[in-house]
């Protein structure tokens, strides 16, 4: 039995065989798109696991690139901050030899004033107490020079009050 009553030739199909055909085209439909299917969910799982493991390679290098950034920032101002407790300790170590140095020059200027006023009134003490015996370590260093003795003159009013003076 013929489809279409006319004769078209070939063109014409056997109903018989369109029926086999379409059984067979079911069939072949339906198992082709369950292995189909499974091979798409088997090649979008591997998409997944490739494209998740490149997913998370990008997270774990932008984490680690943030990671880096913070780390340079902390040392960057680590290092801002030693420099300025080195400069703080420069200009506090500057201060105290500053002081140091002013502290010294007043201690010495006061020893040597002390000195000088102890040098001074040891001289005066000293010549308080050789003035009466000048004219005797006049006459005995006269006399070591010369070679001979020497006398002292009688030393009158005037010539004390002159000499004194």
């Amino acid at each position: 039995m013929e489809l279409i009553p006319t004769d078209i030739g070939p063109l014409n199909p056997h109903v018989e065989e369109m029926a086999v055909a379409l059984v067979l085209f079911t069939g072949c439909y339906l198992l082709l798109a369950r292995l189909l299917r499974r091979m798409n969910h088997v090649l979008e799982l591997r998409e997944q696991a490739t494209d998740g493991v490149g997913r998370q390679a990008r997270e774990i290098q932008e984490l680690a690139d943030a990671v880096r950034d913070q780390t340079h920032a902390l040392l960057a101002e680590a290092r801002h901050d030693a420099a300025r407790i080195r400069h703080e300790a420069q200009v506090r170590g500057a201060t105290l030899l500053a002081d140091a140095r002013a502290e010294a020059i007043r201690e010495r200027d006061a020893l040597l004033a002390e000195s000088a006023a102890r040098i001074e009134a040891d001289r005066a003490t000293a010549e308080a107490e050789l003035r009466p015996y000048a004219s005797e370590l006049a006459e005995e260093l006269a006399s070591r020079v010369l070679g001979e003795p020497v006398t002292a003159a009688p030393r009158t009013a005037t010539a004390e009050t002159t000499h004194s003076g």
